[in-house]
Order: structure tokens, then sequence, then C-alpha cells
């Protein structure tokens, strides 16, 4: 069985809106994939719970979806990711939606180079033919893909690359950026791009049909690992941040609007009570080598449903308890108003049958 997720997404941003694609990679064999059906991502409605800053504290009440990470290429259990398992949770609060993707690994950082730190993507069904295999699936060649040609096999991905990103700080989409009209990030390579194919990928804005400067990265997130000692807050000179080979989790913390301003069919909209497809992407420096774009562990063959739940169902079940607790007591006050002019009737009668007490003038006594 061959399966393919992600191809490379080895971006250069040398301070020009241009995008390199690194050679990628290609599959041999009958494509074949037997996705676990019972795999569901939940986003549940939880307003008002978590701060995007790498820490999973405030996602302590989020249930999560465990799922193994098995090589994209040849996704055989014996040669998974020996980490462990990613966890990945996600939620809404009605304007945003946030993720969180929990995997144990050992720390590695190397400042500056990207491909021997760890790195994570998302990726999103935008066309309603855009399949997980073949990121979208045009049939196109490369020098053919265009959104006419390729119409309907649109894919969005967002992808952080922790090399240039200092622990706890928010990387992606900031003014700079954005003030060109591009979904890049010279930051901290926390991108928002789109695709058709793996050969077909591009940076939000940007495109074989030329450059859309009305295009933003609206994806904000931070990472972290459990053995960084701090949480006052590191600055670029604290790199490495902490020492290699320590044992820990790994956090990667996202968000992003629900809908966002796109009008190039570049960014997933997401809508609450209905389901979207996803998946995720895990790059590790195992035993310190350099991973390459096309040596990833992936969640899924195929796409993971995102049911991104309406909030009603709590709404619904707050207003049954109140409704039920008011008429408790409604019920007390009107049982408890009987019993008072019951009494105070009882009192008036007594008092209208006892025998009444003779005036007697005080200067007669």
């Amino acid at each position: 069985m061959r399966l393919q997720l992600f191809a490379p997404l080895v971006i250069l941003l040398l301070g020009s809106t241009q995008t390199h694609l690194a050679n990628s990679h290609h599959e041999s064999g009958e494509w074949s994939c037997e996705p676990d059906l019972e795999n569901r991502i939940q986003a549940e409605f939880k307003p008002g719970l978590v701060t995007v800053d790498g820490h999973a504290d405030d996602w302590s009440d989020v249930d999560g979806l465990e799922l193994p990470l098995l090589p994209a290429l040849d996704p055989d259990e014996e040669h998974q990711y020996k980490g462990g398992k990613m966890t990945v949770k996600a939620l809404h609060d009605g304007k945003d939606i946030f993720f969180m993707l929990q995997v144990d690994g050992e720390y590695a950082y190397s400042k500056g180079n990207n491909n021997k730190c760890p790195s994570v993507a998302l990726m999103f069904q935008i066309g309603e033919n855009a399949t997980y295999h073949n990121m979208g699936g045009c049939k196109e060649s490369p020098d053919e893909c265009t959104s006419k040609t390729c119409r309907g096999n649109e894919v969005d991905i967002m992808h952080f690359s922790i090399g240039n990103a200092i622990p706890g700080r928010i990387y992606g989409g900031n003014p700079i950026d954005n003030g060109e009209g591009n979904g890049g990030d010279r930051f901290g390579h926390l991108v928002d791009l789109y695709a058709w194919t793996p050969h077909c990928r591009y940076l939000d804005g940007l495109g074989p049909s030329g450059n859309d400067t009305s295009a933003q990265n609206n994806w904000k997130g931070a990472w972290w690992h459990g053995s960084l000692a701090t949480h006052s807050g590191f600055v670029e000179e604290d790199s490495p941040y902490a020492s290699s080979d320590q044992k820990g989790t790994y956090y990667f913390e996202f968000s992003r609007p629900l809908r966002t301003m796109d009008r190039l069919q570049q960014d997933a909209q997401f809508t609450i009570g209905q389901t979207s497809k996803f998946s995720a992407a895990f790059w590790y420096p195992v035993d310190g080598n350099p991973w390459h774009g096309s040596g990833h562990y992936s969640v899924s063959c195929n796409w993971l449903p995102l049911d991104i739940a309406s909030g009603s169902s709590g709404l619904v079940s707050k207003v049954a308890v109140s409704k039920s607790s008011w008429d408790g007591a409604s019920a007390f006050a009107v049982l408890t108003s009987v019993v008072a002019f019951c009494i105070s009737v009882f009192v008036v009668y007594w008092v209208s049958r006892s025998k009444a007490v003779p005036f007697t003038p005080i200067d007669r006594l």
C-alpha cells in the first residue's frame, strides 16, 4: 500500500513573495486505503476556554482523538513514529476554531534549521472534488494546473516549521506579510497555502496566473515542549531553550476564523453544525537526522471528518435546567402564598368569633 498525504512544504521566503517548491516525491504501486471510519474530530462549542500560547493546561477538559503516526509513503505499523501517537483536539467559540496537537518526542531544536526541528501541517478540503490522496487530486500536469483547469480540487494547508519560532510566542498572520497580500510568515514560518496537487502548491495569494494582493494568512499558532522550564516568556537569545534529547511532549496550538474573507478559493470555510474534511501530518528529525519533505508521518490515509458542533444543544440543556428550577421555585412560592392566605382567613374568622371586650371610659376607673 502506498500513501501520499502532504508533499514537501519547503517554502523559501527571502524577502519576496515567490514560493520555491522542492522536488515532490512520487509513489509507486497501486493506491490503497483502509481508513478507520469511526475516527472523527469533534470541535465542540466552548467559548472563552483556551488561549493560543502553546500550553495545554486549558485543554484538559477537552476530549481528543489519539491517532497513530504512520510513514506517509509506507504506512507500515512496524515503521510508525516511535515516540507514540498524536492526540488531536479541536473546539470553537462561534467565531474562531482552535486546534491542539500533542505528540511525545525527545526535545530537538536547531535554530534556523527547520529540517532538524519538528514540524506539523494541517490540511482541509476546499473543493468538492478535492481528494486527500495526491493533495487535491487534479489530473493536470504541473505546467497546466490553474484555478480554472483544477477547479474543484483545491485543498487548504497550514504548515508550521519551528526552526525560527520561539516557544510560546505567536506566529502566522502578521501585518507585514498580510500587507503584501500573501499567506507567508517571514518570522516563524507558520504559512497558509493552497494546492491542487503536490506539484501545484502555492502560498495564498500567489499562483501560476499571477499574484493577487487580497490574500491573507489567517492562522495564528504557537509551540511548546514539556521539558521547557520557564513559562515567563523566552526571547531569541535563550535559544535552544532547553537541552537536547530531553523526554517530553510537543504541543502545537493553532487558531483561525471559522470564516475568512477569501475570495480566491484558497481557504476552507467552516460552518457551525456542519462537517469538514481534515488531516494532519508530522515531521521529526529521527536520530538527529534532518527530515525531508516526503519523510513525514500522517494520522490517516484519507480525510478525517471534522464536526463543527452547534452550541444549541448546550443552550437547550441550560434552558431546560433553568426552566425546571424556575418551575420548582414558582410552585413553592404559590404553595407558600396559599398557606399564608388560609392562615390569614383563619385568624380573621377566629377574631370575629371571640367575645367583644366592653369599652370602659378612663374617667370611670
